[in-house]
């Protein structure tokens, strides 16, 4: 009895004490509460954690909170290096198969090869254990100079093989692909805006120049964003000196102007490629080339964030990202799209919202308001803001190969692992029959075989067959294999040299380039 009138008296000292405090001791008032009387044990970093997503859920739809770990998995593709082995890797069937090696990287120089399997890694196993990719990178990462002992199966060794590797500092790269479209047409693919991007494109623009360079499309489909600072970088290499590129300006920040140095790399046709996806920094390229009338964005209305968040860290590696203004294209476009504060849930549906009402199908069913007309700056043609780039040519999306037993395939994995297996079996014979990535992309063929075998290996995860679902999709499950393959037997950027020709964006894209009065129709 003596306790609980303790306790008692305890409650009302801190009660009346939180009639006199402020909001932040308010908080912590809460969290001593919590951690002294709740009923069943409490783990006061996650009370602490969600209390802090809970406010940020109030405000905007970007303001975020992110716990160390996955403040270094948001930061790390951003920041452009990190300290590894140098694999890209995936799961196949509880062991982490190595698909690419960076070259010159810790793991190719002690003889790594693609197609191994890791089964343990400083005698831990790795095999046989289901573990996320996020839990695979705890035991390959490291500090610079530390060693790992890593054992790997390779296809047509009776024994595994032991491997010590000393990590190094590994770039991440933003550049899927940079290559010739034809004779005059180049591609870059940004994957994301990362620290050294613009030093990604200006090396590839050099590339392709040599090449025979004439016109360029820039794909930024499905392109998230990433820094705005990388963004203006990029657009400096086709615009002039002295031009706005974008500004940023909030009530707690004074407007900052991002201007061209005059570092313009290529004054060629150019068409940028965009789709519902594309946000962010993606915007503020695009945003930014349409102004100018420098070049035609081709595609889909964009995601349309325009809010700038600033990075709060934590001494514990967690992070707060906060919204903190509001960037602006050169003519003065804010391409936000409406949202109303603590509704970040409606905000996100968004984009169903959009599939629904056939905005991706029709041009015409996008509907934007007089008052978010502006104009561009050279030629004075009609563009909008609030609510994403709006492209000069629209490209409805293309669902005929689609069906719901290929996204079923799709979602599971399965295409991407029977790739990964057909790869592992036969590697060899496939380089020494396509000895180059032009080779394979022009005489390799998926045949009936390959396609009744990722039909069966479909059933082992799940899928069940649908024969109306296959005939549908036969064509596009077959080029995906074979843009899988490509990836895993050269490069990355090679998947996109055989899946493009089926994107009707980059037919688009290319189309324009190839008819000189079109492209220039487009910017009158």
């Amino acid at each position: 009895m003596k306790r609980f009138l303790i306790a008692l008296v305890g409650i009302f000292a801190l009660t009346v004490a939180a009639q006199k405090i402020n909001h932040s001791q308010k908080l912590a008032f809460a969290e001593s509460v919590i951690e002294r009387f709740y009923v069943d044990e409490v783990k006061p970093d996650t009370v602490v954690d969600e209390a802090i997503r809970a406010m940020l859920r109030t405000l905007d739809p970007h303001s975020s909170y992110s716990t160390p770990e996955e403040t270094r998995d948001l930061t790390e593709p951003l920041d452009g290096n990190f300290s590894g082995i140098g694999i890209s890797f995936n799961m196949l069937q509880d062991s982490i198969y190595v698909i690419e090696l960076i070259s010159g990287g810790p793991a190719e120089k002690v003889g790594m090869r693609p197609g191994d399997r890791i089964v343990s890694a400083d005698g831990v196993k790795l095999a046989g254990v289901k573990m996320k990719n996020t839990d695979v990178r705890k035991y390959l990462r490291g500090p610079k100079g530390t060693r790992v002992d890593v054992d790997v199966v390779r296809h047509g060794e009776k024994e595994p093989l032991h491997f010590r590797i000393t990590r190094d500092d590994i770039p991440v790269y933003s550049v899927d692909a940079a290559y010739m479209v034809d004779k005059s047409i180049g591609f870059i693919r940004i994957a994301r805006f990362a620290v050294d991007t613009d030093k990604e494109v200006r090396q590839a623009i050099a590339k392709l120049k040599a090449q025979g360079m004439k016109d360029l499309i820039i794909d930024l489909e499905s392109n998230g964003g990433g820094y705005l600072q990388s963004a203006a970088k990029i657009a400096d290499l086709f615009i002039p000196k002295g031009k706005l590129l974008v500004y940023t300006e909030g009530p707690h920040n004074p407007r900052q102007n991002f201007m061209s140095s005059g570092g313009q790399e290529f004054d060629g046709r150019l068409v940028v490629t965009v789709d519902q996806y594309s946000a962010s920094a993606a915007e503020i390229l695009s945003g930014a080339i349409q102004d100018y009338d420098r070049g035609v964005i081709v595609g889909r209305r964009t995601f349309g964030k325009g809010l700038v968040q600033r990075p709060f860290p934590f001494p514990d590696g967690s992070m707060i990202r906060l919204t903190v203004a509001r960037y602006y294209t050169p003519s003065g476009r804010c391409i936000q799209k409406p949202y109303k504060e603590g509704e970040a849930d409606k905000y996100r549906e968004d984009l169903l919202v959009r599939y629904k009402s056939g905005e991706f199908s029709s041009a015409d069913s996008i509907h934007m308001p007089d008052s978010l007309v502006y104009h561009t700056l050279n030629r004075g043609r009609a563009v909008y803001g609030g609510g994403g780039i709006m492209p000069d040519l629209f490209v409805p999306i293309d669902t005929t190969d689609f069906s719901q037993y290929s996204s079923r395939l799709i979602a599971k994995g399965t295409v991407n692992f029977f790739a990964i297996d057909y790869v592992d079996r036969h590697r060899e014979e496939i380089k020494k029959e396509y000895p180059s990535a032009e080779v394979f992309i022009d005489r390799f063929a998926v045949d009936e075989p390959m396609l009744q075998s990722l039909v069966e290996r479909g059933k082992t995860d799940g899928v069940e067959f649908d024969s109306e679902g296959f005939e549908r999709s036969r064509d596009y499950l077959a080029l995906l294999v074979k843009a899988y393959i490509a990836r895993d037997i050269y490069t990355a950027g090679d998947y996109f040299r055989v899946i493009n020709p089926h994107n009707p964006i980059f037919r688009e894209a290319v189309g324009l380039l190839s008819a000189p009065a079109n492209y220039n129709k487009l910017l009158k």
